[in-house]
Parts: C-alpha cells; structure tokens; sequence
C-alpha cells in the first residue's frame, strides 16, 4: 500500500512540475502579441470592474491604494 501511494504521490509530482516550456525567441512575438494582453479591451475592464464593486461592495484597486472601506 505505501509503495503505491508514493509512486502515486510520485507520478503526480511529476506531471505538475512538467508543466514549464522554454519559449524561443522566435516565438515571443505571438505571445507579446496585442489579442493576448488582458487589458486590450475598456468595456471589459470596466465590466469586471463593476462586477468586483457589486459583489464585494469595493471600488478601485487597480493601480491606486485603498480598499472599499472609504480609508484612503
């Protein structure tokens, strides 16, 4: 029973740490590309925004200090 419990354990390790890859150069520009930044588009920054302000009743917080607690 322990020894498969740690080849289990074992053979998890290694499929999580296996998850890294080298990125060539050559292959950096697709990932700078502009569709794969976050922020490319306001109406879903705002969006997010209003969705974080109604559910946690908190406003701000990307890239200015303070929290929702009106403490600035």
């Amino acid at each position: 029973m322990k020894k498969k419990l740690l080849l289990l354990s074992g053979c998890a390790g290694v499929l999580l740490l296996s998850g890294c890859a080298n990125v060539k150069p050559w292959e950096r520009s697709t990932l700078a590309d502009y569709t794969m930044r976050a922020d490319r588009d306001p109406l879903t920054i705002s969006l997010s925004e209003h969705m974080w302000f109604s559910r946690e009743a908190a406003s701000g917080g990307r890239g200015v200090g303070g929290g929702g607690c009106g403490c600035n």
